[in-house]
């Protein structure tokens, strides 16, 4: 299976994703843990101009080249081969973040993303994406209670509330959308339980222990 997560900064997604996996590995799945940007060495050339906050001057065109570009090398080199060994794979951000940032937000035409995506995910898409959803401003504090101790704001989570506030309700948009797909889980909750739900949908697909 092909599970992604979603959600703003701040979500807690990388958490979540670690427990995610804890889960597999208890159950003796094979699985593979991957993130876009970033996916495969040319992604992380990639992230690091997308990311840098020095880069606030780049262009909203040559900005969306480059997450295609990066996803079609990721699939190219993880997601299609991880899939092809009937490996589960967990992705930290996809084409979703894609359709809400550079699209929703950032007002690209839906057609020209909806396109780009396909072109560059060979068409595979995920069997259930976690969005991850919680208020802007507990993914922003989040992210300052972060900072103290690890590591420096990137482009995006240096962005105004509003931003952050145009991403979230883009991602409950889409998943209002493509509601087979999209489960929204509440982000705000203690992380265990946010786990707990996620484990909820997604034992139906496990084998027996």
């Amino acid at each position: 299976m092909f599970i992604t997560f979603e959600g703003i900064d701040g979500c807690g997604k990388s958490t979540q994703i670690s427990k995610f996996k804890t889960t597999l590995d208890e159950r003796g799945i094979s699985s593979v843990v991957s993130m876009e940007p970033g996916g495969t060495n040319i992604g992380q050339a990639i992230r690091k101009i997308l990311l840098d906050v020095n880069n606030t001057h780049i262009d909203p065109l040559a900005e969306l080249f480059l997450y295609e570009a990066d996803r079609a090398q990721h699939i190219k080199e993880v997601i299609k081969p991880a899939l092809e060994a009937e490996k589960w794979i967990i992705c930290d951000r996809y084409f979703d973040a894609t359709t809400v940032y550079q699209g929703i937000v950032l007002g690209h035409q839906e057609e020209l993303i909806e396109e780009l995506n396909h072109r560059a995910t060979s068409g595979i898409k995920p069997d259930i994406t976690f969005l991850l959803d919680c208020p802007a401003e507990l993914g922003l504090k989040r992210i300052e209670e972060r900072d103290k101790t690890c590591k420096k704001k990137d482009r995006f989570e240096k962005e105004s509330i509003d931003f952050h506030i145009k991403i979230r309700y883009g991602y409950l948009a889409l998943a209002n959308k493509y509601k087979d797909r999209i489960k929204i889980i509440d982000a705000s909750l203690p992380e265990d339980k946010v786990a707990q739900k996620i484990k909820e949908i997604i034992v139906p697909y496990l084998p027996k222990i």
